[in-house]
C-alpha cells in the first residue's frame, strides 16, 4: 500500500528499428551478472536456495562471449525473436533483461528453445516419449560428448585398475582430463590425470 506517492509511468514503444539498433552492443566479450535464480554457488550454496528465502547475495559479473545475435522477426506487437549464438554460462533471461534496460524498458522472454549444445543439435533429439518408447534408438555415442577431450588408451591390467577406483600409473600422461578407452578401444568413462 503506497500513500502519499503519485507514480506515473508512461508508456514505452519499442520498436523493431530500436532493438535492432541495440543487438551490436550484445556481441563479443561481455560481462554478465548471474541471477538470483541460478544454480551458480557462492561460498558452497546455490543462489537459488537464497532467493527462494528472500535473500540477496552479492555477485560478481562473469566473463561470456555472444557470438552473434540475429534478429528473427516479430510474432506479434511487442514481442520479438532472437537466434543467439553463446558461450557455456550465458544466462538468456538477464541477456533479454539487459536489451530491454538499454532500450529504456523492461522485458520478459516468454520462449526458449535450445538448438545445440556442443555437438548435440536439435534435429537429432528425442522427445521424452520417443526416449520412453525406444531408449536404444535414441542413445547418443558417448563419445560425442566428450570428444573435445584428449583420449587415453590403456592396457587391460590399467582399465581393470581404474575402473575399480585404484590409483594407476600411466607413463607418459600430462595433467589433465581425458576420455579413458580401454584396449579395444571401448569407452570407460572420464579420467584425470596428475603428477604425484
Amino acid at each position: 500500500d503506497i500513500t502519499g506517492t503519485a507514480l506515473e509511468t508512461a508508456p514505452v514503444t519499442v520498436g523493431e528499428s530500436e532493438l535492432k539498433a541495440v543487438l551490436p552492443q550484445f556481441t563479443g566479450e561481455l560481462m554478465q551478472l548471474p541471477p538470483m535464480y541460478s544454480a551458480v554457488k557462492i561460498n558452497g550454496q546455490p543462489l537459488y536456495k537464497a532467493a527462494r528465502k528472500g535473500q540477496t547475495v552479492e555477485r560478481t559479473p562473469r566473463p561470456i562471449t555472444v557470438y552473434s545475435i540475429e534478429y528473427l522477426g516479430s510474432p506479434a506487437p511487442g514481442d520479438y525473436t532472437l537466434r543467439v549464438s553463446c558461450s557455456k554460462g550465458t544466462y538468456i533471461r538477464v541477456l533479454g533483461e539487459d536489451l530491454a534496460t538499454a532500450l529504456g524498458t523492461c522485458g520478459t522472454m516468454s520462449f526458449l528453445l535450445r538448438t545445440q549444445v556442443g555437438a548435440y543439435t536439435i534435429d537429432k533429439a528425442c522427445t521424452l516419449q520417443e526416449i520412453a518408447e525406444n531408449p536404444e534408438a535414441c542413445a547418443a555415442e558417448p563419445l560425442t560428448a566428450v570428444a573435445e577431450l584428449p583420449k587415453l588408451k590403456v592396457n587391460a591390467r590399467q582399465a581393470a585398475r581404474i575402473t575399480n577406483g585404484v590409483r594407476t600409473t600411466v607413463a607418459q600422461t600430462a595433467d589433465g582430463r581425458y576420455v579413458l578407452l580401454g584396449p579395444g578401444d571401448e569407452f570407460l568413462g572420464i579420467v584425470r590425470c596428475e603428477q604425484e
